[in-house]
């Protein structure tokens, strides 16, 4: 039989083997994605860099007015929930004191209970003394009464005040978590908006970061914490339709300069909010935390009816406020980029207006 041999194999020539090589490369491109052309990402302009970033922003404010509002009802749980513990400590102070007067009264019945009270009456050396004495008893035995039923009263309220600070505790954790979850929004948020901006050039970050705090108000406004508090402010408050609006109108301008923070109510730096907050503050009214509740804190006017100190909103979602100052201008807190400054009112989607009264 004829030996069976396998077919010897070729091997690739020169020409053969680059051809075979650029047919496997093309395809692994092909199949990874990563051809050079089709799947790199696009190099954006400044213009559509500020869009993504000025997006961000507002995102990231919506986010830390719902972070302000969590704030607040969490103080406000944390509050309730340290007066409730005072109060059962308190009562339950009180409570011991009651127990221990039960324990003596106890005490004292124990040892001379075990005596018929005929005998006593019978060994007693003073019979009329003894009668006294077990009418004086019997009172006490009223007196007893009353206070085992106090004890179980004060029983009954600690008992009342540790459910309600349970519940307490229960919103406090609930709010925490939310804070939580706001703060871990806004910052991820934020880190967007600056890894964006890291892709321009120095100066073409600089014109973004600008227009994006400011739109077209004066850069001269930010250069100095108040700088231009002398000139604006005193005619500003001269408009003011009263003296709680005026002193606002005031506090805002010697706050011009002031760096914007996320949560910060003052005073030395704000979130928009927050600005508005510490403003009429200074002048003796307590306004809520939040843009959302803000815009209800007062009476409503109409934009064509703004007179200084009148709260301007923005956005749909009513996420950001500033304080009208005359001249369609505001005194506002922008976002991280930029201080407390001057803006004109229409550089955002105005949603309504507000007149603290």
């Amino acid at each position: 039989m004829a030996a069976h041999r396998k077919p010897r194999q070729r091997s690739l020539s020169g020409n053969t083997a680059r051809t075979a090589a650029t047919i496997a490369l093309a395809g692994a491109a092909t199949a990874t994605g990563f051809d050079g052309t089709s799947h790199a990402e696009p190099q954006l302009t400044p213009t559509q860099v500020k869009a993504k970033v000025d997006k961000l922003y507002q995102e990231a404010e919506v986010a830390t007015e719902k972070y302000d509002g969590a704030k607040e009802k969490a103080d406000a749980a944390e509050k309730k929930l340290g007066t409730l513990r005072d109060e059962a400590a308190r009562k339950t102070e009180k409570l011991n004191s009651a127990r221990e007067a039960l324990g003596y009264v106890a005490a004292a019945q124990y040892r001379s209970g075990g005596i018929d009270p005929a005998v006593q009456l019978m060994l007693s050396d003073d019979p009329e003394q003894y009668l006294d004495g077990a009418e004086f008893a019997d009172r006490v035995g009223h007196r007893q009464t009353a206070a085992v039923a106090l004890v179980r009263q004060q029983l009954r309220e600690i008992e009342q005040l540790r459910g309600a600070a349970h519940i307490e505790l229960t919103s406090l954790k609930s709010r925490q978590a939310e804070l939580g979850r706001q703060k871990k929004t806004i910052n991820g948020k934020l880190d967007q908006a600056r890894r964006l901006l890291s892709t321009l050039p120095p100066q073409q970050r600089a014109q973004v970061g600008e227009a994006s705090g400011s739109g077209r108000a004066s850069r001269s406004s930010t250069t100095a914490r108040g700088a231009l508090a002398a000139p604006g402010s005193s005619a500003a408050a001269a408009d003011a339709p009263n003296s709680r609006a005026a002193a606002a109108v005031s506090y805002a301008y010697q706050k011009l300069g002031s760096p914007y923070v996320w949560g910060a109510t003052g005073p030395n730096a704000f979130d928009c909010s927050g600005l508005v907050q510490a403003a009429y503050s200074s002048a003796g009214v307590s306004l809520p935390r939040t843009t959302y509740a803000q815009i209800n804190a007062g009476q409503r006017v109409s934009r064509s009816e703004l007179r200084p100190g009148d709260l301007v909103f923005f956005y749909s979602g009513i996420s950001h406020v500033g304080i009208y100052v005359g001249d369609g201008q505001m005194i506002h807190a922008p976002n991280p980029t930029a201080p407390v400054r001057l803006a004109p009112i229409d550089e955002m989607p105005f949603a309504g207006a507000t007149r603290v009264v």
